[in-house]
């Protein structure tokens, strides 16, 4: 932990190697009106930091700055407005970028309580993981008991939550991996099929001949019709993302809106079959309060979820903020499950 009341955070310089990321050091913020300053527990990677390193991710600021989507710590100190109760307690923030430091400011009605008993680490893993599994399922495909749900990476941040939530709901859930997490899924209560063999909408069609309730699609790109295709009326298919474009050159703003593209498409055909593409920050700019309340709600339903052992935290590894470098390797390998979470 950061006792000497030092700043110490990590910056992102350009599209560079994990390497070239740098360390910079200076005094700790003062929160201004309305705002608290955390001192951070435990940040994480997640996969827009990935895109963000190589200038892909569709709205990351101009370089340098300091990446962190996510974070969970202790309020230091509440500014001018904001509720001087804050201090003391343990809060999760969604910040989008600044969150790999020992110290964040952030607006106090942005922070949400972690509830006793729930270590910080632990809580880290659930906080844009959570949120975005919590509100795809619930708020956007509205899965039930007895809907039958595919959810593509299954084993990855976002899609461990997604299978954890679901059969919770009482969902069946297909769950696309490697070949490797398929024992670990099948112990689970998820059917697994392997997205590297062929004709992967075939062998989930042979699964679930009625077509199924909903597809959660982070991989974007060609596949993107496939899982169309599996959508049965009145189901729904959620995409999230363009994994499959990573590591592709050109425009960073075209995969996502040949997404919007599509999906505006199809649900302009009188099919009876819905498509969305979602974005945790959308509504942020335009109903500031709603979408605060809405964040709460969820985030503190993952976390109620997490107390119930309906979810579980996955940490891949834990690692100091200086060793940021081998963090980022290790989270962009693909051989880990779970969130490589930093820990200042």
């Amino acid at each position: 932990m950061n006792s000497t009341g030092e700043l110490v955070e990590v910056v992102l310089p350009g599209r560079v190697e994990p390497e070239e990321l740098r360390i910079r050091r200076g005094a700790v913020p003062v929160p201004g009106p309305g705002q608290v300053v955390v001192r951070t527990e435990a940040t994480g990677v997640s996969f827009a930091e990935q895109q963000m390193r190589r200038g892909r991710y569709y709205d990351q600021p101009p370089f340098p700055f300091v990446p962190g989507y996510d974070l969970v710590g202790t309020v230091l100190a509440a500014g001018e407005g904001a509720d001087p109760g804050l201090t003391g307690t343990r809060v999760a923030a969604l910040v989008k970028v600044g969150g790999w430091a020992s110290h964040v400011l952030v607006d106090a009605a942005d922070v949400v309580p972690v509830p006793d008993g729930v270590g910080a680490a632990e809580a880290e893993t659930l906080v844009v993981n959570g949120v975005t599994a919590w509100q795809m399922l619930h708020r956007k495909a509205r899965v039930r008991a007895g809907h039958t749900v595919v959810v593509h990476g299954a084993n990855g941040g976002v899609g461990s939550v997604l299978v954890q939530l679901a059969l919770a709901a009482g969902a069946r859930v297909i769950g696309t991996a490697s070949a490797r997490h398929h024992d670990a899924l099948r112990e689970q209560g998820v059917v697994p099929v392997d997205y590297r063999s062929g004709d992967l909408a075939a062998r989930i069609r042979a699964l679930a001949p009625g077509g199924v309730d909903a597809v959660f699609d982070h991989v974007g790109g060609r596949g993107i019709t496939d899982s169309w295709s599996l959508i049965a009326p009145g189901g729904t298919l959620v995409s999230y993302g363009s994994a499959s474009t990573r590591d592709a050159e050109g425009s960073k703003q075209w995969p996502v809106l040949k997404l919007l593209l599509r999906v505006w498409l199809w649900n302009a055909l009188p099919n009876r079959r819905r498509a969305c593409f979602y974005n945790v920050w959308a509504g942020k700019a335009l109903a500031g309060n709603r979408f605060r309340s809405r964040l709460r709600a969820d985030l503190t339903e993952v976390f109620a979820a997490l107390q119930r052992g309906e979810v579980t935290a996955r940490i891949a590894a834990r690692l100091p903020l200086a060793r940021v470098a081998e963090a980022l390797r290790l989270a962009e390998s693909g051989t880990v499950a779970g969130k490589v979470v930093l820990v200042p």
